[in-house]
């Protein structure tokens, strides 16, 4: 017995995401470490990866879709979106304290000052995306569940992006400030 068609095809994608994914995290990590200048604020983009993630998830379980390539793609553009983000927030906060501003200042203003630019990237993804989350017409199967992962994960994402990541930041480096002191 052998499998052909389009099982074939999906195992053989699958097994190049395999690859593809982990070897796009190491880069991602790569080029925020090179742009930060430290592993703490690198790691702490990265841990936050999950969140987005988790809303692509449930929005698939609740849409009644599997993961599949497409999805799976999505998740990619989620990740790089997310990311852009976050590389917003945090590169704004390290200005401000690089001006001069005390950390929590620096995190509060670098939190509002970067709110309608984050929501505004966001919205922009998530509006032209609806969509083709939404639609049921003829081709909407490999569309669909790529533009629902997006929608939905960055509708999670932007939140955590704009209550918790300021939050983790200040913490994180409070406690790097403390420990060199």
């Amino acid at each position: 017995l052998k499998w052909s068609g389009q099982f074939d095809n999906q195992k053989r994608a699958f097994q190049r995401l395999i690859l593809i994914v982990p070897l796009s995290l190491a880069l991602m990590f790569l080029l925020l470490f090179w742009s930060f200048g430290n592993f703490r604020q690198a790691w702490l983009q990265l841990a936050l990866l999950p969140f987005p993630v988790f809303g692509g998830m449930v929005a698939l379980n609740i849409a009644g879709m599997s993961f599949n390539v497409s999805s799976a793609v999505g998740f990619i553009a989620l990740f790089g979106i997310f990311t852009m983000n976050d590389v917003l927030m945090i590169s704004h906060i390290n200005n401000l304290r690089k001006e001069g501003v005390i950390l929590k200042n620096a995190v509060i203003s670098g939190a509002t000052h970067r709110f309608r630019q984050i929501l505004m990237t966001s919205s922009v993804a998530i509006l032209g995306l609806v969509p083709a989350s939404l639609s049921t017409n003829i081709g909407s199967d490999v569309q669909r569940p790529l533009a629902t992962v997006i929608v939905y994960g960055l509708i999670f994402g932007t939140i955590i992006t704009l209550t918790v990541l300021p939050a983790l930041y200040y913490m994180m480096e409070k406690r790097f400030l403390n420990k060199s002191e």
